[in-house]
């Protein structure tokens, strides 16, 4: 199982539509899962989410791998970060 936090337009997709609540859906992991693979299967269109994904507090590509335990960040692509020259995103290859 992995806490998916969705921000901004993606809130939709959990239960909790207060503003001021967290906005998290867990989904349990199938063999081989990607970032991209969970969000799809909770029903999120890839072209809305923007370039800002956080897997474990690191900012990450949507062909990283998750395992049991792991914590996403996601933003919508109307939330872009502003500055994301100063981090570097990880894949799979480091």
């Amino acid at each position: 199982m992995i806490e998916i936090h969705l921000y901004g337009k993606l809130r939709r997709f959990t239960s909790s539509r207060a503003p001021t609540g967290d906005s998290i859906v867990r989904v349990p992991l199938e063999e081989g899962d990607t970032i991209a693979d969970v969000l799809k299967r909770i029903g999120i269109s890839l072209e809305e989410v923007g370039s800002n994904i956080f897997r474990n507090h690191k900012y990450s590509t949507l062909s990283r791998k998750v395992e049991e335990g792991d914590r996403l960040g996601v933003f919508p692509d109307d939330m872009q970060l502003l500055y994301k020259w100063y981090f570097q995103k990880e894949d799979d290859q480091g």
